[in-house]
């Protein structure tokens, strides 16, 4: 019997041994490994109608098959290089801004001693995660929009020139960054800072006997073990790299053409192309190639990650 074979047997030894230890605590887990089954797997059937002339009449096993013909709408189209640079550069934007943002914010709320000023600025942080994309594109008009924004009068209280902000397309990559770090660095703080809660406090004191001030701490102790955390929840959302925040983008953008060279992503060209054509083939077509993009692009950081930290890959 070849070694890997052996190796296989005994991880199912050792989950079946555990699951007889543990009944209950397996038991625990079926609603949540039901409901992951009925909402994630059972709809994968759908993924027919990329390959199908879907016709909401005949279904989706009635209507005609035409293979790859719906990949063609895309992946001829000329705005292709534009929409899929527009994806990964914001994407990439987002991903590295807010998880910078993110570990600084946990980093400094551990660092709060005062319990009821450290409960206060969490809740104040994680507030914006639960506003709308909608709410949030009218503040954001409020501020950089109209005949006198808000933002240019405070430019001009500094001497500084005024900006049209919707006319300048170069400049919304890096607003809605600061847009994507505000309303989501927050609730990825709160993740990071549950995971700096577990590391052991023996750790802390040994270095504080030491003589280590808290900024040596920090850099030494509570950022090496997070690194681990950190790896995982990119390596997450490097998944997703293929598809861009719809809501976030559309409620803001909306259909502002002058915008469309630096902001246009896959997700806004397809819904304004199936607005028009009503084809949902072609629009399954573009969400199965987003996915495979995102599958490949996760095995491919998940080997790179797994050749420096294997503890910090996904598998």
């Amino acid at each position: 019997m070849s070694a890997a074979r052996k190796e296989t047997m005994s991880m199912y030894a050792n989950v079946w041994k555990t699951m007889k230890k543990s009944p209950f605590l397996f038991l625990m887990a079926v609603p949540g490994m039901l409901f992951l089954f009925l909402f994630n797997y059972v709809p994968l059937y759908g993924i027919l109608i990329a390959f199908k002339n879907f016709n909401i009449s005949k279904g989706i096993l009635g209507s005609e098959w035409v293979g790859f013909k719906n990949f063609e709408f895309f992946l001829s189209s000329d705005k292709l290089f534009l929409v899929v640079k527009n994806t990964l550069f914001l994407n990439a934007l987002f991903i590295g801004a807010t998880t910078v943002f993110a570990i600084a914010i946990a980093l400094l709320l551990n660092e709060i001693r005062v319990q009821w000023f450290k409960r206060v600025s969490q809740s104040l942080i994680f507030l914006p995660y639960f506003m709308s994309w909608v709410v949030i594109s009218m503040i954001v008009n409020a501020f950089l929009g109209g005949q006198e924004p808000t933002l240019n009068h405070w430019l001009t209280s500094l001497h500084l020139p005024e900006v049209n902000w919707y006319f300048n397309a170069e400049l919304w990559p890096y607003i809605l960054t600061v847009i994507r770090v505000w309303q989501g660095a927050g609730y990825l703080a709160i993740i990071y800072l549950a995971a700096i809660s577990g590391i052991p406090e023996d750790m802390y004191e040994a270095a504080r006997i030491d003589g280590a001030s808290r900024f040596q701490i920090m850099r030494r102790i509570t950022l090496p073990l997070l690194t681990p955390t950190v790896s995982i929840l990119i390596l997450l959302a490097v998944g997703r790299i293929f598809n861009a925040d719809f809501g976030m983008i559309y409620a803001i953008i909306q259909d502002n053409s002058i915008l469309f060279p630096t902001t246009d992503v896959i997700d806004t060209f397809v819904y304004r192309s199936m607005r028009q054509l009503h084809d949902f083939g072609m629009s399954s077509a573009v969400g199965l190639f987003q996915s495979v993009m995102g599958f490949l692009f996760v095995l491919l950081a998940n080997g790179i990650v797994k050749r420096f930290s294997r503890d910090s890959a996904l598998f």
